[in-house]
């Protein structure tokens, strides 16, 4: 039922209504006791019955509240909670009301300039990044769920709020991401031209279904249409298993070719051979849109020269790790090895002041960043490897805890002075 304005939910008065999906009815209120307008989602009780199941929801609640990141929209408390023209209990989330439109309607509109979808895109990955950091995983990623603020800024709404797991026969998790009612289990929901392949089996997802999604949304922010676009839902689902959207590099487009990759990567049906991080989507994409892309900030001078110092180091590191590589595969070996190099990118081990810590870590990030891009390796992702840190284990125990063929370490040094600065990494790549 829609609340009219002026009804009350406990302290909150409700304005006017904004929307509703399968997660619930979303108002326009004001908070009288902190003098601000907030946006209340009204959640479906069918998804908070039982004490298990408010619990689970008040504990992600809780911990996508601790998010604060300026590409996730802020959630602000978790409440059950009495309105004025109804003595039934609600539950409701408060979140910050934002003014603007979703990415949904700038695509509705009209062509959207490369320049603009790489500064999108970029948004989108940052915010998925310290999400996934967390562990957080939002399901139901698509252009609906993406909101463009008068500014430009860009952030992902209903973060991890659309997740819903149970568990089927087998013991397998099915994820439910914008159905408001109980599934059966192996039963498949959700925005199906933005699923992953996983998704769409109703296999246990990660991160990287995420990523998958990213890639969807990047597609057709580039090109206009879906990636898989077909004329039924069934349709639709076995494109995503079994075909490849059309090529971006069509006639009349002129659409980058490392952009072109980034989409590629992300839209492997095989998670193991997209992207294994949002950051180093972030990475690959500010990589690929080239110095023509400008961010939101003015860059100091300092802050220009350590990006110029990072990407030149990287720069170094991936060749000096891709001549090793050539160098052994020349080799001849009494053990021939079949399928992809397994490598863990350890963190680098930072040698000067403890506030350069950030510095050795994005030298990591951006090899790790350019050793997805290359064939027949993979990766082993960033949250797998960062627990290794100062790790006291042997190289042999973390190579059979992480199911790695090689290891990435090194150890960085930035030496500052008055008059200049200079960066030693020293690297080593073990074999295990």
């Amino acid at each position: 039922m829609t609340l009219s304005p002026g009804t009350r939910l406990g302290p909150y008065e409700i304005l006017s209504p904004l929307g509703a999906g399968g997660m619930g009815e979303v108002y326009r209120a004001r908070d009288p006791r902190l003098g601000r307008e907030v946006a209340i989602k009204i959640l479906p009780g069918e998804f908070l019955e039982g004490e298990e199941g408010r619990g689970r929801f008040e504990r992600e609640a809780k911990l996508l509240a601790a998010l604060n990141h300026p590409n996730i929209a802020a959630v602000f408390s978790f409440e059950g909670i009495s309105s004025s023209d109804s003595s039934a209990s609600r539950h409701i989330l408060v979140m910050e009301l934002l003014e603007g439109t979703t990415l949904r309607d700038k695509l509705d509109s009209g062509p959207i300039v490369q320049r603009q979808v790489v500064d999108y895109a970029l948004q989108i990955a940052k915010g998925l990044s310290a999400a996934h950091e967390k562990g957080i995983v939002h399901r139901d990623l698509k252009p609906e769920n993406l909101f463009v603020s008068k500014d430009g800024h860009l952030k992902i709404l209903d973060f991890g709020l659309a997740k819903r797991t149970e568990r089927d026969k087998a013991g397998d998790e099915t994820s439910a991401p914008t159905e408001s009612k109980h599934t059966e289990p192996g039963v498949v929901v959700g925005t199906v031209a933005y699923m992953s392949p996983e998704q769409v089996r109703g296999l246990p997802v990660d991160h990287r279904s995420d990523i998958f999604s990213f890639g969807a949304i990047l597609y057709e922010l580039l090109s206009g249409r879906k990636a898989f676009r077909r004329d039924t839902a069934a349709d639709t689902m076995s494109a995503i298993l079994k075909e490849e959207p059309p090529e971006l590099s069509e006639p009349g487009r002129n659409i980058s070719p490392a952009l072109d990759q980034v989409v590629k990567h992300c839209l492997e049906k095989e998670r193991t051979n997209r992207f294994q991080s949002a950051q180093d989507i972030a990475f690959a994409v500010s990589q690929a849109s080239g110095p023509a892309t400008t961010s939101r900030a003015p860059a100091t001078p300092a802050a220009s020269g350590r990006t110029r110092a990072l990407l030149a180091l990287a720069a170094v590191a991936i060749l000096a790790f891709s001549g090793i590589l050539l160098l052994r595969r020349s080799k001849k070996s009494a053990v021939e090895t079949t399928g992809p190099k397994r490598i863990a990118v350890l963190p680098f081990e930072n040698l000067g002041a403890p506030e350069d810590d950030y510095f050795a870590d994005g030298i990591a990030d951006a090899v790790r960043g350019k050793l997805t891009s290359l064939a027949g390796v993979e990766v082993i992702a960033r949250g797998s490897s960062t627990p290794y840190r100062k790790t006291t284990k042997t190289q042999r125990e973390v190579a059979r805890e992480l199911d790695a063929r090689y290891l990435l370490t090194a150890t960085v040094r930035w030496q500052k002075s008055a008059g200049a600065s200079r960066v030693q990494v020293s690297p080593e790549l073990v074999e295990v």
